[in-house]
């Protein structure tokens, strides 16, 4: 029988206050606050229009990080701000809740693109890290503790970042495009399950066969209440473009067994070349896979698109996954085009 581990706030060693970065181009350092969110938009536009052009940040997520109840900016968040009191770097650290095997302090962040090259990230990833690991310090839980960042291929100065301040590569997400032009493949869920329309009736229910479907997946947690309703209620969510499988169980009872779900961000869509959509969130509970129901609701997602003349539908999947998914998307003819790389630092 494997050790037990010793708590999170005995494993991890954490500053009793982040250092503030000090850079002669940065006028000012301190916490965001709601009154700066459109501040932090702007700049997340103007990096991910020059780093991942195919997909950018939404002022909606910005804003609905900051009204979770897991998430303080006044300790959170840093701003640095230029002469003119604009915006220049942003860094963000989360600490989801909802821990069953994992403890994850996620870093988010960067600085405008007409600063880099100075130093200024070195200094903002920094702080974040030493946030992060104040944050799992917190956490008195006997498990695995990870600090976790993400960096576009097509950004190679974050990647060299992360390793310089001792993160390692720990996995590789390909973002897969479809051509809805192509033919789909037809496919049919195995003899007692369907697929249906989602609903907003059947969100309770989509959310927990989440979490089943998810658990096996690298890094994931089950995701809280305030997460799910703000992805299920953003206004880029799709419900005609997300479908659900139901299936009957011995005792003749229907129960939500997988589902695809869909957002639609038009916003994207001259930067990235080509309209359509994009699959957040794939799944089937475990004890109904391997009987197509993934690749019906696929389907269903692929036709819907095509049928509101859309051109291409998009998706991230982990490339190491061990649920066979890679294999899946490309069956149903979806191709790799970039690659999205996972650091973390474990406790």
């Amino acid at each position: 029988m494997a050790e037990e581990l010793r708590p999170l706030s005995e494993r991890v060693t954490a500053p009793t206050e982040p250092a503030l970065p000090e850079h002669p181009d940065v006028a000012e350092w301190r916490p965001a606050t709601d009154a700066d969110i459109d501040g932090i938009w702007r700049l997340r536009q103007a990096m991910g229009r020059l780093d991942h052009p195919n997909y950018l940040t939404t002022r909606g997520a910005i804003a609905a990080d900051f009204g979770y109840s897991h998430f303080h900016p006044e300790l959170d968040s840093l701003v640095g701000l230029d002469a003119d009191g604009r915006i220049v770097a942003n860094g963000v650290v989360l600490l989801p809740p909802r821990q069953e095997t994992l403890v994850r302090s996620i870093a988010i962040g960067g600085v405008h693109p007409e600063l880099r090259g100075r130093g200024i990230g070195r200094q903002l990833l920094a702080w974040q890290l030493d946030r992060a690991k104040q944050q799992l310090a917190s956490s008195a839980k006997r498990l695995p503790g990870w600090i976790l960042l993400y960096a576009d291929e097509r950004a190679p100065q974050n990647a060299r970042l992360f390793e310089r301040a001792g993160l390692n590569l720990a996995r590789y997400f390909l973002s897969l495009e479809r051509v809805l032009a192509e033919p789909i493949r037809a496919a049919r869920p195995a003899d007692g399950s369907r697929i249906a329309a989602y609903t907003p009736a059947v969100s309770a229910a989509v959310h927990a066969a989440r979490d089943d479907a998810f658990m096996d997946h690298w890094a994931s947690q089950p995701m809280s209440d305030e997460n799910w309703a703000a992805f299920v209620g953003s206004r880029w969510f799709r419900p005609d473009l997300s479908f659900v499988a139901f299936g009957t169980d011995p005792s003749g009872q229907e129960q939500v067994v997988g589902f695809v779900l869909t957002t639609a961000n038009e916003d994207v869509w001259k930067t990235q070349g080509f309209t359509g959509s994009y699959i957040d969130l794939v799944g089937v509970v475990s004890g109904w896979r391997g009987k197509h129901i993934a690749q019906a609701l696929l389907a269903a997602q692929l036709q819907a698109g095509r049928a509101l003349g859309h051109e291409r539908v998009t998706l991230a999947v982990d490339s190491a996954s061990l649920t066979g998914a890679l294999g899946l998307y490309t069956g149903m003819g979806f191709q790799p085009v970039h690659r999205k790389l996972a650091f973390t630092l474990e406790f």
